[in-house]
């Protein structure tokens, strides 16, 4: 809708005097209006009502009432203004007429043509205004709907960015620093409601001659294998990492000792056949399998995340110095007040020989 200075309004009427004087009261008020007339509900329902302002209309028509004809026009254009004349005394009607959509009414008094100007100006600004409102709601349901793709689209940028700070790069596992803050977490929770908590540490037997013989290249793969091992048999519960070189530790909730170690054993089973069928090449040099220390809360009593660490961490010192390729259990006897390796009293679970080897060209 355009200005008031160029408008364009319909009058349903059908007395001539009327529609003359109506004419003369819109065209001395508004500068530029062109006033079309039509006299029947049919004539003005085929009105293009894309290019009408506004209409203003009688409630007596000779085909049909003002309400016939305001749910004509709405039905084809429903933002339109429409103001219906009325007589005296059927105020009900043009109540009626304001709940069905019209937006006011001019009761046909003896005076009443001067305000007829007045009303349509109303009623115009009425419009704009609202034309208004739900442009401005619009842009702000766009705008809103900006916000909320961008918030999306930062919440996982944040949540990349968060992965990439708590994963090593190489194996895909939490990085040390997640897995301190991990077990702070478990560890809390185990001590409050009374549940078990057990810790493995693994070190790859003879990795650094493997390093040395084959290369950093293999030694990598050797690496995101061990991970790929670790994750697949840890539950979403349980989380794996790297502990630096080629150690990992894991952490086990609401499990015991018994429990743990036999996954140790199958974790350590398995990577020994995997290792050997992808390195198995040329004459045999030696085997890569893997020493596993384990502690839990119910056997050694830790009293920090720390503790716990450190009994798992001399329980695997142990296993090295033992045997290796084996698990080697913490026990209350004996233990270490702190993170620093030393003798550890335990029993060592030997793991079934491997079945493949890591041989070199």
């Amino acid at each position: 809708m355009t200005d008031n200075s160029r408008l364009r309004l319909l009058l349903v009427e059908n007395d001539t005097q009327t529609i003359g004087l109506v004419r003369k009261m819109l065209e001395d008020h508004f500068p530029a209006v062109q006033v079309l007339c039509r006299t029947t509900l049919a004539e003005a329902a085929i009105i293009d009502l894309s290019q009408i302002d506004l209409v203003l209309s009688i409630m007596g028509l000779p085909d049909g009432t003002g309400l016939d004809l305001l749910a004509r026009l709405l039905r084809q254009r429903p933002d339109l203004p429409v103001v219906l004349v009325t007589d005296i005394g059927v105020t009900e009607t043009a109540v009626e007429a304001i709940r069905r959509g019209a937006y006011d009414y001019i009761v046909k008094t003896r005076d009443y043509l001067p305000a007829i100007p007045l009303v349509v100006e109303k009623n115009l600004a009425i419009w704009r205004t609202k034309q208004e409102n739900l442009r401005l709601t619009r842009q702000v349901a766009r705008t809103l709907e900006q916000v909320r793709i961008k918030n999306h689209q930062l919440e996982g940028l944040v949540h990349e960015l968060e992965t990439m700070a708590a994963t090593d790069p190489l194996t895909g596992l939490v990085n040390r620093r997640a897995f301190g803050q991990a077990m702070e977490q478990s560890f809390a929770e185990s001590m409050r409601y009374g549940h078990d908590l057990a810790c493995i540490m693994i070190d790859l037997d003879r990795f650094k001659q493997l390093n040395d013989t084959l290369g950093h290249q293999h030694g990598d793969d050797v690496l995101q294998h061990t991970a790929h091992v670790l994750k697949a048999y840890c539950r979403r519960c349980d989380i794996a990492g790297g502990f630096g070189g080629d150690e990992f530790i894991l952490l086990l909730p609401e499990t015991d000792a018994t429990t743990a170690e036999s996954v140790a054993n199958r974790i350590s089973e398995q990577f020994s056949v995997d290792t050997g069928q992808l390195y198995s090449v040329g004459q045999s040099l030696h085997q890569l399998t893997m020493s596993m220390g384990l502690a839990t809360l119910s056997l050694t009593k830790p009293s920090s995340p720390e503790q716990l660490i450190a009994h798992a961490d001399n329980a695997l010192y142990r296993a090295k110095k033992t045997n290796r390729t084996c698990v080697i259990v913490s026990e209350p006897s004996a233990l270490p007040s702190g993170p620093t390796r030393g003798n550890l009293v335990g029993h060592a679970s030997p793991v079934s020989p491997p079945s493949a080897s890591i041989t070199t060209p």
